[in-house]
């Protein structure tokens, strides 16, 4: 897939660029579906944070809020119950999956548990655009830092991609770019320290960083 790997979604000019070159077309004129999986292994989320990704509410303006011509809803959680002949064609014939936070080592469990990361090589035209988490199960680990599942064997995550992501920087009194050395030394490997006005694309396995915002690449 395409990928558009960010903190806080689609948060300036920029990045809506990316994403609009990425569809081929304007976003009002896209099939999107949203992911809200991770949400339910992040203590900090709830079925009220859940309906607000779902429902486009204001606080998700960058993401499920942009304006899509349709917006549907994918719970990775439900798809081994009803067969993949019926989820498979919905994601098919969306344009764009919208990837939300929470926790990528859940997310990442519900991803092969459901079949999604198998369908991801036959997705060659179609955007993923993950938020936070929705971005880090893409890369190889999360560090121990972001692991909030109690039931997560460990940080790794797909390796979708070779890099590893610490988001949100300065956001959080907790996530200042001193917090994201420590994070990198532990990681030991490439990695990306990236804030809400940042994004990373990677197409084709060319990586390309998109900000307006701060960031700062750790390690090769």
């Amino acid at each position: 897939m395409k990928l558009l790997l960010t903190s806080g979604g689609v948060t300036n000019a920029s990045i809506r660029s990316a994403l609009v070159r990425l569809l081929g077309r304007p976003v009002d004129e896209c099939r999107a579906l949203c992911i809200p999986t991770a949400q339910w292994g992040h203590p900090m989320c709830s079925p009220t944070s859940v309906r607000g990704f779902a429902a486009a509410e204001p606080r998700w303006q960058h993401s499920s809020g942009l304006g899509w011509g349709s917006l549907g809803v994918l719970e990775l959680t439900a798809l081994p119950t009803i067969g993949a002949e019926r989820y498979v064609p919905w994601i098919r014939e969306a344009d764009v999956l919208l990837v939300d936070g929470g926790d990528a080592t859940y997310l990442c469990h519900w991803m092969r548990e459901s079949g999604l990361v198998d369908l991801l090589p036959s997705l060659s035209d179609r955007v993923w655009v993950g938020v936070s988490a929705g971005s880090m199960v893409m890369t190889p680990r999360i560090g121990s830092y972001f692991v909030e599942w109690p039931t997560a064997p460990d940080d790794r995550t797909l390796g979708v991609v070779d890099f590893s992501i610490f988001p949100h920087l300065d956001l959080f009194p907790q996530n200042t770019m001193a917090d994201a050395e420590r994070w990198a030394a532990d990681i030991n490997g490439p990695a990306y320290a990236i804030d809400e006005q940042t994004a990373i694309q990677v197409v084709d396995g060319t990586v390309e960083v998109i900000s307006e915002g701060r960031w700062r690449k750790f390690g090769a």
